[in-house]
């Protein structure tokens, strides 16, 4: 029988942070199922049904992960807002070279409306995710 060393117990974070990247993940895993449901369906004219009601739920998780993250006292938002702020570029940099590409395709109608919201659901949830994943671990700003 062997004796295990006791963990050493290092820095502790009391700092409670509400499940923002969780909420923010599964907002994008809605968007993405419902995206690629429509893509995977154009042969046919599309039901947009199961699309609208994803692309819904997704807002409602991505808009509770906001109002979360606004309500959390102690968060660095100058890191934050640095981090987002690129990401969202780089995001809406993505987001716009696949709604090109849908456009190109000749998708339009109430399709091409339900995907290009889709798609800023996308370019919102990446940079929320990454910012709160970069800024809960700096020191909360003086405000």
């Amino acid at each position: 029988m062997t004796a295990h060393a006791p963990v050493a117990a290092g820095p502790t974070d009391e700092r409670s942070h509400p499940p923002v990247t969780q909420l923010a993940i599964a907002s994008l895993a809605l968007v993405l199922i419902g995206g690629i449901y429509m893509v995977a369906t154009f042969a046919d004219k599309p039901s947009l049904a199961l699309p609208v009601v994803l692309l819904a739920g997704s807002a409602i998780i991505w808009a509770t992960s906001v109002l979360l993250l606004t309500r959390h006292r102690g968060f660095a938002w100058p890191v934050f807002l640095q981090v987002a702020r690129w990401a969202l570029l780089a995001y809406a940099t993505i987001a716009s070279m696949i709604e090109y590409s849908f456009i190109h395709n000749h998708v339009s109608g109430t399709p091409l409306l339900v995907l290009s919201l889709m798609l800023v659901m996308f370019a919102v949830d990446v940079p929320l995710a990454i910012g709160f994943t970069v800024a809960r671990f700096q020191a909360p700003s003086c405000d």
